[in-house]
């Protein structure tokens, strides 16, 4: 059944209501266990008939796979949408009504015609729809999924009215390069949460492009790119630098005015730190303790997290728990001290904070330094609060370089004898050592590793010489006195 009761009776009453227009407000995406109405129905069936995405008003019938081409092509603008991919069909004829929309939706792959077949007259079920409505436009399944609940059955059959609805929230987050912040406030000591009037555009959500648009005053920087949140059409998780409470901070974005807000005392609890290497050492945090890291969070990365992604209200709610949302760990440092000895600054390894499906963020002492077996060291910082700071230094074998192989004359793949079990091959570098020792400089390859490999990109537009045999050594202690020797094929 549909998760709202007496489907049927709330559809014949949004017919009889006609076109009678609604506040905008309805359209508002609601918590996912909140039943869908009449009402919310059918102020987006008066939107999208304004816009002539869709009209009559029986909008408690089936929508078909043809009206469906012409709703989805109107609602994001795919008309004519540019592509090399040529389609026929064995049902569709060149003067039907919907034969352009059917074209342009099955050439950009958002819908399908197996064998040509493209079955006009068919219905939609709920789960086809979120598909069709999450690659039009290009926004993760995770959150449209999340727009769909309040109707959503995978095995149901979309009715006009659903189809209205979820179409009028998708086009609310349509990315738009004109967006303007509506609030800001901040979540934390690191985190900004900053809501648009329309999604940003790739362009402007690119780390470089934001940081000239987000200018802050008293100092705070923006560290990392903002990422829009699962689930939501226009909100932004914005890490900065370590606000200061008790500082009314003004936030301009692209030169003009956008608010105020007050720094935040808040840090985030972490729980232990522990050593991972002779110059690595990680802090820990805990989804069961209620914080989570945000790339659970984001849309850009839901895709890739499974089950294990979540869609956090605009509370930051989920399950009955409030969490505290970690940022880009971007920039970050924190300092380690050895007992009677002098404070260091360790800085984060990038793409350490949440992988394997842990919240263990990395930072290395500075380069050539090492933690002293038997010492006891403690961790501090201006981010965080850490419940178990200290842990005393081991001797821990280096990793060791099993395998080397050739991927392009630019990259090679180095395997390990065990799989590390995490990205410990992060902000790491070996050198390529021909024959004749001519050296080359490979760094590693952020996220790659798939088990115990990991690619590694040559540098300074290095290239591999066909024929050559090269030993591969690591750059510093990481691997110790390991290596490997490949030899990069002749091509025929």
């Amino acid at each position: 059944m549909k998760k709202f009761s007496n489907k049927i009776a709330i559809m014949m009453l949004a017919t009889v209501m006609g076109t009678a227009s609604l506040p905008y407000a309805a359209l508002n995406v609601q918590a996912a266990s909140t039943p869908l109405n009449a009402q919310e129905i059918q102020q987006a069936v008066t939107e999208l008939s304004k816009l002539k995405v869709m009209q009559g008003s029986n909008i408690h019938n089936q929508v078909t796979r043809a009206e469906l081409a012409k709703m989805v092509a109107h609602t994001f603008g795919l008309q004519g949408g540019k592509t090399d991919k040529s389609v026929t069909f064995t049902d569709v004829k060149a003067n039907d009504w919907f034969y352009k929309y059917a074209v342009d939706l099955v050439s950009l792959d958002i819908m399908q015609a197996k064998d040509g077949h493209f079955d006009p007259r068919g219905t939609v079920t709920d789960a086809e729809f979120v598909q069709i409505v999450a690659k039009a436009l290009k926004r993760d399944v995770k959150s449209v999924n999340y727009w769909a609940e309040r109707f959503f059955s995978a095995d149901s059959n979309v009715t006009r009215g659903e189809a209205a609805y979820l179409l009028n929230v998708a086009r609310q987050a349509i990315p738009s390069d004109k967006a303007t912040i509506t609030s800001v406030h901040a979540l934390n000591e690191i985190t900004l949460i900053v809501t648009f009037d329309a999604p940003l555009t790739a362009e402007n959500e690119a780390f470089a492009k934001a940081k000239e648009d987000f200018v802050f005053s008293d100092g705070l920087t923006l560290t990392n790119m903002p990422r829009l949140k699962t689930g939501s059409t226009n909100t932004y998780i914005v890490p900065t630098s370590v606000q200061k409470p008790g500082i009314t901070y003004s936030l301009t974005y692209k030169g003009k005015k956008a608010g105020t807000f007050a720094g935040n005392a808040t840090k985030i609890n972490m729980t232990e730190v522990r050593q991972v290497t002779n110059d690595t050492f990680e802090v820990e945090s805990l989804q069961a303790n209620g914080v989570i890291d945000y790339g659970y969070v984001i849309s850009a990365y839901s895709g890739g997290r499974g089950a294990n992604a979540l869609v956090l209200d605009q509370n930051n709610n989920a399950n009955g728990k409030t969490y505290q949302i970690i940022s880009s760990m971007q920039a970050r440092q924190v300092t380690i001290t050895p007992e009677g000895g002098q404070p260091i600054v360790a800085k984060y390894v990038p793409f350490t904070q949440s992988t394997d499906g842990k919240q263990e963020i990395k930072f290395r002492l500075p380069e050539g330094q090492v933690l002293t077996p038997g010492v006891t060291f403690t961790i501090t910082s201006d981010w965080a609060n850490i419940a178990n700071p200290t842990f005393v230094a081991k001797e821990i074998a280096p990793l060791e370089i099993s395998e080397a192989k050739a991927v392009s004359e630019t990259s090679i793949t180095v395997s390990l004898t065990e799989d590390p079990g995490d990205e410990l091959f992060s902000g790491r570098s070996v050198e390529l050592t021909s024959a004749d020792g001519e050296k080359l400089l490979a760094t590693y390859k952020y996220s790659s590793r798939k088990g115990t490999t990991g690619v590694f990109d040559i540098q300074q537009d290095g290239k591999l010489k066909a024929g050559t045999t090269y030993t591969v050594t690591p750059v510093g202690d990481w691997a110790g006195k390991s290596s490997a020797e490949f030899a990069l094929k002749t091509t025929s």
